[in-house]
């Protein structure tokens, strides 16, 4: 009070003041009044002590978030009827509460009793449990935040695919196997035409479309990584030559065969588009590295381009 009339007090400062301060002493005399006249109608039923002490756990949660709610109201750090229904509904989960009363009703028999010694150490036991919950809790959140920071280090924006970053790594460590594997490199043709007749944004949904595309066609076994600016390359494995070049044909037919939706200039408009395939098939080996095998592939692309587009050049290398 004294910050508050000095102005010396920090934004917020009286309000959060008087929220913990005030939340928690009317939580606890509303339970504590509560209980004193509901016990002795728990207390003909069998288990009603424990009964009692969950169903105050329960008003007490609804307090607390009807007293943050009414805080943050005032404070406008919530201002729809939806952000108060989230508060309710995620305050606290029903194996919160059951222990919260387990361990608040143990401490009120101990209390009654006058058992100190076991009074403190269930309430020495409930605080290490919570600190633990939350250090498990921290360690759990820590572990999501750095597996998405790792994932958005990995992932193309525009696409949702793995980029060339991902395409590296992914490179030494397949390297260190003899599996054999199908290395394609795909590209939209004549791709700068469709930027050039509508805009760059038209040409993104056309690679969004050719990402999906290609996604729809492998399995969990395979990648899909965007290489370039409309390229794509593709490691697929566990399957033979023949199943790898009749799978990269059908993606190609299925491209062909399929329509991109976009706007433009306020008009739903449909394009139609082909790419070209380059597949170079190989057992991975100490004398050719898996960034070889990429260069053959893009190589054998240039050789689709060459001989018309909307093909698929291939090459299965032997071992010696």
């Amino acid at each position: 009070m004294y910050k508050k009339l000095t102005k010396t007090d920090d934004p917020e400062e009286f309000l959060d003041t008087f929220y913990n301060i005030g939340s928690f002493a009317l939580t606890g005399s509303i339970s504590y009044y509560l209980y004193q006249y509901l016990y002795p109608g728990f207390s003909s039923f069998p288990f009603g002590f424990w009964l009692l002490i969950f169903l105050l756990t329960v008003i007490s949660s609804v307090l607390s978030s009807t007293f943050i709610s009414i805080t943050c109201w005032i404070s406008r750090d919530i201002t729809t009827r939806q952000e108060i229904i989230n508060l309710y509904i995620g305050n606290r989960s029903m194996l919160d509460m059951g222990k919260i009363a387990l361990s608040n009703g143990l401490l009120l028999l101990f209390l009654q009793e006058g058992n100190w010694d076991r009074l403190i150490s269930v309430f020495l036991l409930n605080y290490i449990v919570s600190r633990s919950f939350y250090s498990k809790s921290q360690s759990v959140q820590n572990k999501f935040e750095r597996d998405k920071f790792e994932q958005m280090a990995y992932q193309d924006f525009l696409t949702g695919t793995f980029n060339r970053s991902y395409m590296d790594k992914t490179m030494k460590e397949l390297e260190q196997g003899e599996e054999w594997i199908g290395v394609a490199v795909a590209d939209i043709d004549k791709f700068k035409k469709i930027n050039d007749a509508y805009n760059h944004a038209v040409g993104d949904r056309v690679i969004q479309h050719f990402a999906d595309t290609l996604t729809s066609f492998l399995n969990n076994d395979d990648y899909l990584f965007r290489s370039g600016g409309e390229e794509f390359t593709l490691f697929m494995r566990n399957k033979t030559f023949e199943q790898t070049l009749f799978l990269v044909e059908e993606i190609l037919h299925g491209i062909e065969k399929s329509t991109v939706k976009a706007e433009y200039k306020d008009q739903n408009i449909e394009i139609t588009y082909t790419a070209s395939f380059g597949l170079y098939y190989y057992k991975i080996n100490p004398k050719v590295s898996i960034e070889k095998a990429y260069v053959n592939a893009d190589q054998l692309l240039l050789e689709s381009k060459v001989l018309g587009r909307n093909r698929v050049s291939s090459k299965l290398e032997t071992v010696e």
